[in-house]
């Protein structure tokens, strides 16, 4: 018998491999719409004799590895024709799909093969998709459509209150989620003090808002992750859009440079309240500054098959000043240079190089009480992010995160030489977040597909800087610093590292509902440090460090979706509870903005959040839109604050409803209202005033919250009417009229206690529910808005 070396082994599994491949040949390409030349963010390929198929990741790119044979192929997006392609694989092939869009018919509509049934067979949950054309149709504050608005009306989230852009995600602080502008981090998002946020819905692509079951090439926050993209730009033909309004107006042009090579987009918007202000007589009026603007560019050029480059960026800024005496701005800065490569049919790599900066100041000239207050923070990144698509039933990822950060909290100096401040300075901070994770989309069967992956996330404090030392055993404040440790540039001073699994499954029960579940954590190394909830330009990030341990969450979601009628109707229920470590709070009447020692006033403990929310949403017909309803509790303990006793946070909300309607009125005309509703944030009320030398004072209990604001509600209404189509005409227009509160009710921004005049004008408003028991003080209220019209002429050509 002949003896079989180990040689011989290695040339016979080398053999079986090469008859395999052999037998295995890979289709792939870039999905694009046939109007702009636009990538398509998950559009699906579907192999109709294997009942099988992918979709395109996020720029567009799809491969199948697919036995020899021919194979007919069904490409379909949501809101595009279907296009049916016959192939005879005999070979690796490069395909690329051009879509277009349908019809705006609704018969041809009704009878479109195109199914959207996402939300049942896809594996993702606890996760939304919105389409700009959606938004768009939505009502607007000042007429001007928000990005972040719109998301609050979805299940799960909560807002601060009237007039503000934060996003509190399944019982988290709004720092808990990571606001990405084309991957590069968002770190405040507001313009106008939080009325608008900086998304130029004229500017965007693909908005994707996850709130569980994060995949594991994202981290960095506790609660959700929103990821927006920004256009390409038009890369078949020049175009033109924007939109003149009550207080704003936008620009947006994008074009090819070399045609289906290159392209450009940019994108412009500032508010014009300024101007107004100007034209008044009353010097205390026209003297003020209040305005905003943003710009949005992107290039992309097409080197080869293989290789593509982009360049993109944000720039935008606020400007508040009052009288020359006061004076607030703030911005963001954000730049992003990607690289898509493409090494084979199968393996693609996506290398980022990203730059964010936000930044604030404000200064004060009032006689010798003048300085200039400047706030920074910056972070610089390179990700690389690998697609392997091994086969139908399995598409890994794998890659890589390195962030710098940077931190200057604040730096002071006077004006002039009359001032009565001296140069200040907090000190500034650095460190390195490092993050490595794998994951698989792996489909078992027809019925049963699970994502499931691993992210390994690292984070340093390095110099420059210094770190006190505290007495042992004593409470940690100035009194009780025994030492001060200084370490040189980019010397280690503390290391945090953890693991962060992430698992999600889907059972298809039948063509029409599944059941998903889900689990994930999440680690955050920063944090915002601020006694106020609605997020404030002002607000401080601080990162972990010696004293400051990272925030840990944990989350388990399980869900059912059911389709009705064709996939007319969406339906969904999802149940979650989340419970997180390391939680801070501060202790009352904490100082902030100028402490160097932020850990004396900081106390960290234990929360948890647990809910249903409930979402039935009509995608087809003249009426399209979603109802959703949401049932939570969000908890924190934490030892030192409220007796050690649980306490509801200030975003706490248990009932929220949103109701979000659009109708077509006539193919030109189309109505659509917003109704919302949520019981009253969490809020602590004075028990009662004590008197010195006349002057009355309250007095607060030491348990945190247990008071409730009224509840808020509110509908806004828009009409859009689009103008006249005819053959041959370029110029398309559309105007907007909206009624932002059309009910005018008055929802109350603060409720403050205080010695009333019989008869003193505003109090209360008839409104029963807010005069406490007492005689004197009473409860006064502060509403931001009635109603609200706004009208805004939109154009495009």
């Amino acid at each position: 018998m002949r003896k079989i070396t180990g040689l011989t082994l290695i040339l016979l599994f080398w053999s079986l491999s090469q008859l395999w491949a052999q037998s295995k040949f890979t289709v792939s390409g870039y999905i694009k719409d046939a109007k702009t030349g636009e990538e398509l963010i998950g559009a699906s390929v579907y192999v109709q004799q294997l009942g099988n198929g992918t979709t395109t990741n996020a720029y567009g790119f799809y491969s199948l590895t697919l036995p020899a044979g021919e194979y007919n192929l069904s490409v379909s997006y949501v809101g595009f024709v279907t296009q049916n392609q016959s192939i005879k694989l005999d070979a690796n092939k490069t395909l690329n799909f051009e879509v277009a869009e349908e019809s705006v018919n609704l018969e041809e509509v009704v009878v479109s093969s195109t199914k959207i049934d996402g939300n049942v067979t896809e594996v993702k949950m606890s996760r939304e998709n919105l389409k700009i054309e959606r938004i768009k149709s939505m009502p607007a504050l000042f007429g001007e459509v928000d990005i972040l608005r719109s998301i609050q009306m979805l299940p799960g989230i909560q807002s601060a209150g009237e007039g503000t852009t934060g996003l509190f995600v399944r019982g988290g602080s709004a720092d808990q989620t990571l606001m990405l502008l084309d991957e590069a981090t968002v770190y405040n998002a507001s313009h106008f003090l939080g009325f608008f946020s900086v998304f130029n819905s004229d500017a965007i692509k693909d908005i994707e808002l996850y709130k569980g079951g994060i995949p594991a090439q994202f981290g960095g926050r506790l609660s959700s992750i929103v990821d927006v993209r920004m256009k390409e730009g038009n890369s078949k033909k020049f175009t033109a859009s924007g939109g003149i309004g009550t207080i704003s107006s936008r620009l947006t042009l994008e074009g090819p440079l070399v045609k289906d090579k290159s392209s450009f987009m940019l994108s412009g918007r500032r508010t014009y309240a300024d101007v107004f202000l100007k034209l008044s007589p009353d010097e205390n009026i026209n003297s003020n500054t209040l305005y905003f603007y943003d710009l949005n560019a992107k290039l992309n050029y097409k080197i080869n098959d293989k290789n593509r480059i982009f360049l993109s960026g944000y720039f935008g800024k606020d400007k508040f000043g009052f009288d020359d005496v006061f004076g607030l701005d703030w911005g963001n800065t954000t730049t992003t240079f990607r690289w898509n490569h493409l090494f084979n049919q199968r393996l693609f790599l996506n290398t980022t190089v990203l730059f964010s900066d936000f930044n604030y100041g404000f200064n004060i000239n009032d006689g010798a009480q003048n300085f200039e207050w400047k706030s920074n923070l910056q972070e610089y990144g390179l990700k690389l992010d690998f697609n392997y698509f091994l086969n139908p039933n399995n598409e890994l990822k794998f890659g890589s995160n390195t962030i710098v950060h940077r931190f200057s909290p604040a730096t002071i100096q006077p004006k002039n030489s009359n001032s009565i401040f001296e140069t200040f300075k907090l000190d500034n901070k650095y460190a390195l977040e490092q993050a490595f994770y794998i994951s698989n989309d792996q489909k078992i069967s027809e019925r049963l597909s699970f994502q499931y992956g691993l992210r390994y996330s690292m984070f340093w404090n390095v110099g420059p800087g210094r770190v006190f030392q505290y007495a042992p055993g004593q409470p940690m404040d100035d009194n009780t610093i025994t030492d001060t440790v200084k370490y040189s540039r980019y010397e280690s001073i503390n290391l945090y590292h953890g693991l962060e699994p992430r698992f999600a499954a889907r059972y298809l029960v039948d063509d029409r509902s599944s059941v998903k579940a889900s689990y994930n954590r999440m680690r955050q190394y920063l944090q915002i440090a601020s006694n106020s909830t609605a997020g404030l330009p002002i607000d401080r990030w601080v990162p972990a460090d010696k004293y400051i341990k990272p925030q840990i969450s944990d989350q388990i979601a399980l869900g059912y979706f059911r389709n009705f009628k064709e996939n007319m109707f969406e339906t969904s229920v999802e149940v979650y509870y989340k419970w997180m470590q390391n939680q801070i709070d501060f202790k009352d009447g904490a100082e902030i903005l100028l402490n160097n020692n932020l850990e004396t006033e900081l106390r960290a403990g234990d929360a948890w959040a647990y809910g249903a929310e409930f979402m039935v949403k009509k995608n087809v017909g003249r009426t399209t839109g979603w109802v959703s309803y949401t049932l939570s509790k969000a908890q924190r303990q934490i030892e030192g604050i409220s007796l050690g006793q649980a306490y509801s946070p200030r975003y706490d909300r248990r009932h929220n409803v949103s109701v979000v309607l659009s109708h077509e009125i006539k193919p030109r005309m189309t109505l659509s209202a917003n109704w919302v509703y949520t019981t009253g944030s969490a809020v602590t009320y004075p028990q009662g005033f004590y008197e010195v030398d006349g002057k009355r004072t309250p007095y607060y209990p030491e348990t945190r919250n247990g008071n409730r604001m009224p509840a808020y509600h509110r509908m806004d209404l828009s009409l859009n009417i689009d103008g006249k189509q005819k053959p041959g005409r370029k110029w398309q227009s559309s105007w907007n009229f909206s009624l932002y509160n059309a009910y005018a009710r008055k929802n109350a921004f603060t409720v403050q206690f205080r010695d009333v005049i019989n008869g003193d004008p505003g109090v209360n408003e008839g409104d029963d529910d807010l005069v406490i028991n007492t005689k004197e003080p009473k409860a006064v209220k502060t509403y931001l808005f009635g109603i609200i019209p706004s009208v805004t002429y939109n154009f495009k050509f």
